[in-house]
């Protein structure tokens, strides 16, 4: 018998003043549209260590991890599939702002004037500046 399951993702909030960074997705789906940093977790890896991989692979940017802020999992959150992201708050620690791996840009934008967001990170956003009103 085979079983379905949710595949786990890992988003990072790298919030900056009064800006957080988005990357321009690569690849489908929602290619070209703005998305928080992240990606699959990979067999074996702590979800903590995934969440700062691939702000490193997207952004060039280490980071290290603040707190978590919470766990989305709507089964359509994502086209591809009933996928679970658990996001990050992080701290930038060093390296140089640019754009690599599945991201072919990345940038800081104003709280106040986000682009309209691929997956459920405008709902993300939503919650995040919320909680930090």
């Amino acid at each position: 018998m085979s079983y379905k399951n949710p595949k786990l993702t890992a988003d990072g909030a790298v919030l900056k003043e009064d800006k957080i960074l988005l990357i321009k997705r690569k690849n489908n789906p929602f290619k070209g549209k703005w998305a928080l940093p992240g990606g699959f977790v990979e067999y074996g890896e702590k979800v903590e260590d995934a969440v700062i991989r691939e702000i490193y692979e997207e952004t060039g940017l280490k980071t290290s991890i603040n707190k978590i802020f919470g766990v989305y999992s709507d089964p359509n959150r994502d086209p591809r599939g009933h996928i679970v992201t658990i996001v990050y708050l992080l701290d930038i620690m060093g390296g140089e702002l640019k754009s690599n791996d599945d991201a072919s840009d990345a940038k800081f934008f104003n709280v106040k004037e986000l682009p309209d967001l691929s997956f459920d990170h405008n709902i993300i956003l939503k919650d995040i500046l919320r909680s930090i009103e």
